[in-house]
């Protein structure tokens, strides 16, 4: 178990040290995003270090993944969704760009315990390149009133 955990983990931190080296790009700024929260809920879970590592190696792999194939207009389509979609309604698009199609549900919004910030969570479908995936995230309002995503 330990030895398939090096593979994620090494890609974790070649990102995340890549990054240091010069500016952030949306892909290393999803890995970094999806590793906390991913280490975060593998902890919750597992109450243990493998757990955590797991969930930060998973969480790594999705926001990387989000984060590289969304562009400005995805973007702007997903905050559109978390600001005013219908809670458990799906909403879809094509990217007129690339192809890439999205359908995202979004559920109630709630009020984050620690931040006191407004959230709301969402269920990604996508089809990228041909290739489907699911991804779960949670956004909340920033300062400015703008959606980020958090994992």
């Amino acid at each position: 178990m330990k030895r398939s955990l090096f593979i994620p983990i090494l890609i974790s931190l070649t990102l995340l040290l890549s990054s240091c080296a010069g500016g952030l790009n949306k892909a290393q700024m999803g890995a970094g995003g999806g590793a906390a929260g991913g280490a975060l809920i593998g902890q919750a879970i597992g109450h243990n270090t493998e757990a955590t590592l797991i969930g930060a190696a998973i969480g790594t792999m999705l926001g990387y993944m989000v984060g590289n194939e969304m562009d400005k207009y995805d973007r702007e389509q997903l905050n559109h969704v978390y600001e005013r979609g219908v809670s458990g309604q799906s909403n879809a698009w094509r990217n007129p760009d690339n192809g890439n199609q999205y359908q995202v549900t979004p559920q109630p919004a709630y009020t984050n315990p620690t931040s006191h910030q407004p959230c709301r969570q969402a269920e990604i479908q996508s089809v990228i390149d041909g290739k489907s995936q699911t991804t779960y995230t949670t956004a909340c309002r920033d300062n400015n009133g703008q959606w980020q995503l958090k994992n």
